[in-house]
């Protein structure tokens, strides 16, 4: 890679989606996959690939949960999902004969778009790769051209979780998990939601109190082998936290200003952690470049030529009306057109590419060195929310070159290592940089489930004298993968966002039931052999709640 007078853009996609197979379809569950997979995850990969074969290595850091990793390699999903897509074509179809009978074509020119579509993604899939999405990732970074990142194993809000041994195993689940799907160790982590919390005195904020000394997340990172992390701007900078979600909750949680720290989100930092006094990167995300993307004010995606997402046609149709203007209602939208959406599409990218050329000079001309603009999304964002995401983030790449490059997070370390070592405060992305959106009145009662469980399972593991084996050795794993979904951070997110709140509440209840009947079953399974229906429910909820095949109970007891 040449050198570059500015510095490097880091854009990173970060892809999650918690465990839905098994269920419900919709309006919540398995279509949550099918959508995201079919209009995101598809069209982003086959524009990695593009580029990398056209020559434009796009040097993106790609974020993969590693429950939706588990996903993504079920065959439950592959099967589902082209059902979903053969599903799809044939409403296009019907839409489009709709219209030609009508006497409207442009709207049956926009049906047949649809029907192109899901037939390109449908022959992507299978014969293009195969049915193996994470087969393309793993053949992509080792080309070199992108660089794939872990997480938390169920995307567990780490700083809120109750217990350092169940902290300790969301990671190295997550890290486990990349290396059997990714046939590498990964090199850096998404922390779920930005979330971090340096070491020091804890309480619980739910039940029973009681401060106890907890290690700072550098620490569990660094001795899961982990290089980096990415965290909100406020963290670094200080200031008030003005993170993604901030446009989506109004004024329901406070924004405390803190005092500015003199410190630049353009550059690299490092954290100490703990004893083994091993440094960490820390990479923040940049305020200006990220804003025009993430902002339901000004942001991109809000543009009057875009695919309105949230007007469809009937209950569960298909798209064919344009933002207009976001503050008309759904039935004055006006029909979309493709061709002027990608011209908007082309033009934002421009003005992105410029928005971060800017950033980078000021700040070498403040500082006399090159900087980093590091710039974060949610991958869904790509294709799904915002339909010319995809073209626009290709356009971006393209746009690069000269004096900004593209980098992974890796690279960015490598060319620009941290000079300086900090120390953090607690906060996350989430609306006023702390932990509100996962935590407040109508989250606590979750909360209260999963440190329950957590005691339960760590009082059962303190009195197996071994790793069980048979019959019990299956409970005892499958009580461990409850416990993992039961923290996902999903089910707070969203009884906050209100919009799948009671499919998550009922998410919640579920696993916490299964918990404690597989904690039931587990105190007598050594006993001798399961009854007839225990035996039969324990074969049903391991088909259901399927992830981590290999996991190892010792990610809870050894350090």
């Amino acid at each position: 890679m040449p050198e570059s007078p500015l510095g490097h853009l880091v854009l990173v996609l970060h892809s999650h989606l918690p465990w839905v197979l098994g269920h419900g379809k919709w309006p919540h569950g398995e279509d949550w996959l099918y959508e995201a997979v079919s209009e995101s995850y598809v069209p982003v990969i086959q524009t990695l690939d593009r580029l990398a074969t056209e020559g434009a290595s796009p040097r993106v850091t790609i974020g993969v949960t590693p429950v939706l990793a588990e996903m993504l390699a079920s065959p439950r999903f592959r099967e589902g999902f082209v059902g979903f897509l053969d599903a799809r074509i044939a409403l296009a179809e019907r839409d489009a004969k709709e219209f030609e009978d009508l006497g409207e074509p442009a709207a049956a020119r926009l049906a047949a778009m649809w029907s192109e579509f899901y037939r390109g993604v449908k022959d992507a899939f299978l014969t293009t790769y195969g049915g193996d999405l994470l087969g393309v990732l793993r053949r992509l970074e080792r080309a070199g051209h992108i660089e794939v990142i872990t997480s938390a194993a169920t995307h567990g809000y780490l700083p809120l979780i109750g217990r350092e041994e169940s902290v300790e195993a969301q990671v190295r689940v997550g890290v486990a998990t990349h290396r059997r799907h990714f046939k590498a160790a990964p090199r850096g982590i998404w922390l779920p939601e930005c979330g971090y919390r340096p070491a020091g005195e804890w309480s619980r904020p739910v039940g029973t109190a009681g401060a106890s000394r907890r290690a700072g997340l550098e620490e569990v990172v660094a001795r899961n082998g982990l290089r980096y992390f990415f965290v909100d701007t406020h963290l670094v900078a200080g200031g008030t936290p003005r993170g993604p979600y901030d446009d989506d909750f109004g004024d329901r949680a406070p924004a405390p200003a803190r005092p500015s720290t003199g410190l630049t989100p353009n550059e690299a930092y490092a954290v100490v952690a703990g004893p083994s006094r091993r440094r960490v990167a820390v990479l923040a995300r940049d305020p200006r470049s990220s804003v025009q993307v993430w902002s339901a004010d000004y942001g991109y995606p809000g543009d009057g030529a875009y695919l309105e997402f949230h007007r469809k046609k009937g209950r569960d149709g298909l798209r064919y009306w344009r933002v207009t203007d976001r503050r008309l209602p759904l039935d004055d939208k006006r029909p979309y057109d493709l061709e002027a959406a990608a011209a908007r599409a082309r033009a934002h990218a421009e003005h992105f590419v410029g928005v971060v050329r800017e950033t980078l000079r000021t700040h070498l001309e403040a500082t006399g060195r090159p900087g980093v603009v590091v710039a974060p999304f949610d991958t869904e964002l790509f294709g799904h929310w915002w339909f010319e995401g995809t073209r626009w983030l290709e356009a971006v790449i393209r746009g690069l070159g000269g004096d900004v490059l593209p980098a992974t997070a890796s690279e960015a370390l490598l060319r620009q290592p941290p000079r300086t070592v900090v120390s953090l405060p607690e906060g996350s992305w989430g609306q006023g940089g702390g932990h509100w959106v996962w935590l407040n009145d109508d989250t606590k009662w979750v909360w209260a489930l999963v440190y329950e469980a957590e005691d339960a399972f760590m009082g059962l593991m303190r009195e197996a004298p071994r790793p069980p084996r048979g019959v019990a050795g299956r409970v005892f794993a499958q009580l461990a993968r409850e416990l993992l979904l039961l923290e996902s951070s999903d089910w707070p997110f969203l009884i906050t966002t209100v919009s799948a709140r009671d499919y998550a509440e009922a998410r919640a209840k579920l696993h916490r039931a299964a918990f404690d009947r597989l904690l039931g079953m587990a105190r007598k399974a050594n006993a001798g052999p399961l009854p007839p229906e225990d035996e039969a429910w324990l074969s049903e909820v391991e088909a259901r709640d399927a992830p981590f095949p290999e996991i190892d109970l010792r990610s809870w007891t050894e350090a």
